[in-house]
């Protein structure tokens, strides 16, 4: 069952369905040699996720539209991909851009003293109109004023290129959360949906961490593709 469940999670996740519609239970248990309680336990678990969602007289179908970026892309160390997200595919929604000062956590990871003043700005990433992210940025000065009131229309990396903001260095934490009330409101989830936490720190040239973001970005809609090459002697 949980084979098979992970076998249609990537497949939903890859677009892999016809008009994403899956096969049916009786294709499935031929398919993969299971039980007919088998296959609807895994089914049962894709839908208990928001993957999926079965209609008497049309079948199982998937629900979500994932999005996947490079590793690359994701630290903006690399030119998008034609079809990224990070191409002119992505626009903010604000939900707060004001000046304020450094919290004591924010304060250490920026190597400041707590009480700097920082530009914070919140915004939810949206790609095609569908929630992808919610993102608290602490940004320190003097990039935040180049920050504060610059025009904010695509993703974040366009936003600091477009106001001359240059970055050297990125870096990411991440962990998985269950949304809560707040979170699952403002992402447009279901409350307890499968989050990844993320915090990034982003360097200027000189290796200076300027700015601080804590993400919440949605499980169910958002991949990351990273691929390495091993050098061989």
């Amino acid at each position: 069952m949980r084979r098979l469940r992970d076998m249609l999670r990537a497949a939903v996740h890859g677009e892999q369905f016809r008009d994403g519609i899956l096969p049916s239970e009786a294709e499935l248990m031929s398919a993969h040699g299971l039980s007919r309680a088998t296959v609807r336990e895994a089914l049962a678990l894709l839908r208990n996720e928001g993957l999926i969602e079965r209609t008497q007289g049309i079948g199982t179908q998937a629900i979500v539209h994932s999005v996947s970026t490079a590793w690359a892309e994701a630290h903006g160390a690399a030119e998008p991909a034609k079809d990224s997200m990070f191409n002119r595919r992505m626009r903010p929604r604000m939900i707060d851009r004001s000046i304020v000062t450094v919290p004591t956590t924010v304060a250490g990871r920026l190597q400041v003293p707590a009480g700097t003043p920082c530009l914070r700005l919140e915004y939810v990433a949206l790609v095609e109109e569908e929630a992808m992210a919610l993102a608290t940025n602490y940004v320190l000065f003097p990039e935040a004023a180049k920050l504060r009131d610059a025009p904010f229309v695509s993703d974040w990396y366009a936003f600091m290129a477009e106001a001359g903001v240059e970055l050297s260095e990125t870096e990411f934490v991440f962990g998985c959360e269950l949304a809560d009330a707040p979170l699952a409101t403002v992402l447009g989830v279901r409350e307890g949906a499968p989050l990844i936490s993320m915090e990034q720190l982003i360097y200027d040239r000189d290796g200076r961490p300027f700015d601080l973001a804590f993400i919440h970005t949605c499980g169910e809609r958002f991949r990351f593709v990273s691929r390495v090459f091993k050098e061989l002697s």
